[in-house]
């Protein structure tokens, strides 16, 4: 016998809701996706099937005729019916997603302190929204987002970052990478062809550059930021930068480059791309006032919720130049048809009610004590190496011994369970660059950061260079 027993193939629940056939259909298809019933296997016959489970043949029948029509099962005569070859289950991915990967201590990037998420506060905001919002609210959302939060991130961004801006010159995306994205589509398709980018930076950020067919353009970043002396050979389009906390350096652009990157870009007509993602995070004194500031048509400012609150609600922003306004709206609008508004309106209400600000000022503490604890770690248990850039922000960059194979060093210190990013891929040529790591700290405990150093140390000493 080449088909499997009927007692193990479908079982009937006659108190379900759900019909005789509708169920025998849904067990049969579910066997298939599950690899339990394979290509080529035959099925019990109708009326085998339907003695075994005491329901009429023509209900079999029906189950096995409707699976066919959808490509499940093949009938022939003289060979029964049997699962089609084309609905096998797909072979298991042998490269596992990195999200699928766990670790001990894991200094991820990017990443805030998600447990001091304010899910009372949210709560309580998403509930006034269901109750005070009014039905045509849930239509078709508009592709800039919609005005309530368009006008609380004016004026949040006003007084926080000193942005210049008015509800109707901001869009909402999912996250920067998507308002970033949309710019660089709004600006190619407007005849833009390259886009100077800091050298290192983001790689990310050069991929979704190349994806909207702007080539991008590297120029180093020292101690001081940007080398705006150097954008002038590029002949670039715009530029794309990270001002209050350079990425993923943590320098912070000096004020005298500040002004000639201004002056570059009245004098060109170029764009300036400013990413101020995590400048409400400085630990030493009061953060630099968002470059926009200096120059509202000049500067594209983009802004996310991903680092204040979590990644998980794929909020973010732009505040762009009057001209810009409608091709990123339209770019917006066809990548998505616009953001999800409920998350929208209850980020508003923590807004205008004060709870982000609130939020802010208890995380800026947490995150200071994890640096701290970051520094005395390494101090401790890599003194060989150096932190570099200002106390800001959600990560820092450790600058490790001449001759560390940064690759090697990662890959040690994940099979002792510490994840860590190598500096090497965000640069545009790592061949010759000095070592060094990218540390996120924010969302591990003071305990966890230490114990996590401690064995990055052992990883680093078992691939040090002899």
């Amino acid at each position: 016998m080449d088909h499997l027993p009927t007692d193990t193939l479908v079982r009937v629940d006659r108190g379900s809701r759900v019909g005789i056939r509708a169920q025998i259909e849904q067990q049969l298809r579910e066997g298939v996706r599950e690899g339990r019933l394979h290509s080529g296997t035959r099925l019990p016959s109708s009326r085998e099937l339907a003695t075994s489970l005491g329901v009429a043949r023509g209900v079999v029948v029906e189950a096995y005729a409707q699976l066919a029509a959808e490509g499940w099962v093949v009938s022939r005569q003289g060979s029964g019916t049997r699962v089609a070859p084309a609905a096998a289950a797909p072979p298991a991915d042998s490269k596992p997603w990195p999200f699928d990967v766990k670790h001990r201590y894991d200094f991820a990037l990017g990443v805030p302190d998600l447990a001091a998420f304010p899910r009372a506060a949210w709560l309580s905001a998403m509930r006034r929204v269901l109750r005070d919002m009014p039905d045509a609210r849930l239509s078709h959302p508009d592709p800039r987002g919609t005005a309530t939060l368009r006008t609380a991130l004016a004026a949040y961004l006003g007084r926080q970052r000193g942005v210049v801006t008015t509800a109707d010159r901001i869009v909402v995306t999912t996250g920067f990478w998507q308002g970033f994205a949309v710019v660089c589509s709004a600006l190619a398709a407007r005849g833009a062809t390259s886009l100077a980018m800091e050298d290192p930076s983001f790689v990310f950020h050069r991929h979704i550059a190349e994806r909207a067919g702007l080539e991008p353009m590297p120029v180093p970043v020292d101690d001081s930021g940007l080398r705006v002396d150097l954008l002038a050979r590029t002949g670039a389009d715009a530029v794309l930068t990270t001002p209050a906390h350079q990425s993923p350096t943590g320098v912070v652009m000096a004020p005298e480059r500040r002004t000639a990157l201004v002056a570059w870009a009245l004098e060109t007509k170029a764009l300036v791309i400013e990413d101020d993602y995590d400048a409400e995070y400085r630990y030493d004194r009061v953060p630099v006032g968002a470059l926009q500031s200096l120059a509202p048509e000049q500067v594209i400012y983009g802004g996310t919720a991903s680092k204040t609150l979590a990644p998980a609600l794929r909020l973010g922003w732009v505040a762009l130049p009057s001209a810009l306004v409608r091709p990123v709206a339209y770019e917006k609008g066809m990548a998505d048809a616009g953001s999800p508004v409920l998350e929208q309106l209850v980020l508003a209400d923590l807004i205008e009610r004060g709870d982000l600000d609130r939020h802010l000022r208890r995380t800026r503490a947490l995150n200071r004590r994890r640096r701290d604890a970051l520094a005395e770690a390494v101090a401790e248990h890599l003194p060989q190496a150096r932190l570099r850039g200002v106390a800001a922000g959600l990560h820092v960059q450790l600058d490790l011994p001449a001759g560390s194979d940064e690759l090697a060093i990662v890959s040690a210190a994940a099979q002792r369970g510490v994840r860590v990013e190598p500096l090497g891929p965000h640069r545009f040529d790592p061949s010759d660059a000095p070592p060094a790591l990218l540390l996120g700290y924010a969302a591990m405990s003071e305990q966890a950061i230490s114990r996590g150093v401690a064995e990055l140390a052992v990883a680093v000493d078992a691939v040090a260079p002899r």
